[in-house]
């Protein structure tokens, strides 16, 4: 069988393992990142074993797009890296995405690819890719709410993949090599309702309480300086994201 053809005869974007499973099903998880709305945006998606351990994952820069652009564009490379011939379940933040491409789409295709006002369907290129790479298939699609303490693992990868690759515009990956996806700036936990904010404590001239609070790190990640961080050791805001407390002194004290 020619290579990025699957068992069905369909093609697959050349240069493009195609992964194959090696269970029954997949479980996978995809998403987009904008920064900006338009903005610079990435997309990412990972796939994992039964034990839902990320296995797979790819993430990739976009430039200045949209934050829907960037959740299409994420499912459409999620499908065409995966075989068709394998059952799939998605996991997905995104609500339009979700729903352009299950509950939507066939009322856009019997209308010519307009919608119900008449106007023509926005991002029209890859909805009708989507499709193709749908045909014949078995996908269960999930929806999982974002940006949730102790949330959906694979999403939380998945977001904060296509974060990353939305801010550095760089591609990423495990075939690359690439380390796992730093904590997103705002993966802090919430406060509680109804929880008094602490107060502000005294700091340097200029910077605020955030700045100079320390939290737990939920993943492993890799600090500004290059330095990996593993879950649980503290870590600190620097205007570049989070890292070691060591590293944002020091990036102040440069200031």
């Amino acid at each position: 069988m020619p290579p990025g053809v699957g068992a069905r005869g369909r093609s697959h974007t050349p240069g493009r393992g195609m992964i194959e499973a090696m269970s029954e099903r997949f479980v996978a998880a995809c998403d987009g990142a904008s920064k900006g709305n338009p903005g610079p945006a990435g997309w990412a998606w990972v796939v994992a074993e039964d034990d839902e351990i990320p296995s797979r994952w790819e993430a990739g820069p976009l430039g200045k797009a949209t934050n829907n652009i960037a959740e299409l564009t994420a499912l459409e490379r999620l499908l065409a890296a995966t075989d068709p011939d394998v059952p799939i379940e998605i996991r997905m933040d995104s609500q339009y995405a979700m729903k352009a491409v299950t509950t939507w789409l066939p009322g856009w295709k019997r209308n010519g690819w307009r919608t119900a006002a008449g106007k023509p369907v926005a991002n029209q290129e890859l909805v009708v890719r989507i499709d193709e790479l749908l045909a014949g298939r078995s996908v269960e699609f999930r929806y999982v709410p974002a940006h949730q303490v102790d949330g959906d693992r694979l999403n939380d990868f998945a977001d904060r993949a296509a974060s990353q690759a939305a801010t550095v515009q760089q591609p990423a990956g495990s075939d690359l090599g690439s380390p796992e996806p730093p904590a997103a700036p705002d993966a802090v936990p919430a406060r509680r309702s109804g929880t008094p904010k602490r107060p502000a404590k005294a700091g340097r001239s200029g910077s605020s309480s955030s700045s100079s609070r320390t939290i737990k790190a939920k993943f492993p990640g890799r600090c500004v300086c290059g330095r990996p961080y593993a879950a649980g050791e503290p870590i600190a805001k620097n205007d570049r994201g989070w890292g070691h407390p060591e590293c944002r002194t020091a990036a102040a004290g440069t200031a």
